[in-house]
């Protein structure tokens, strides 16, 4: 069984978020981080994880990637809060 995960980044200053979805989260935070792909996160300095769930269900993790990226940012922000309320770089 593949494990799938929806994660979401922000900048130093935790100005920025962006939302993604994946099958190795490390890799791709790894990705993030070292600037391998051209993109937003990138462009944004984008690179701190503050937040992340995990499935086992591809298309659920699609949905729920596209629900938390309709959000407005306070509720983004207090999915994060009840997760991680110091805001610190996760280790994954």
């Amino acid at each position: 069984m593949k494990d799938y995960y929806v994660y979401i980044l922000t900048n130093k200053s935790n100005s920025v978020l962006y939302v993604g979805m994946t099958n190795d989260l490390t890799r791709r935070v790894y990705e993030h981080k070292n600037g391998v792909v051209d993109g937003f996160t990138k462009k944004y300095n984008v690179h701190k994880l503050v937040y992340y769930e995990i499935t086992t269900d591809v298309n659920s993790a699609i949905e729920r990637e596209k629900q938390i990226k309709a959000y407005k940012r306070v509720k983004k922000d207090a999915l994060i809060n009840s997760f991680n309320p110091e805001w610190k770089d996760l280790e994954v």
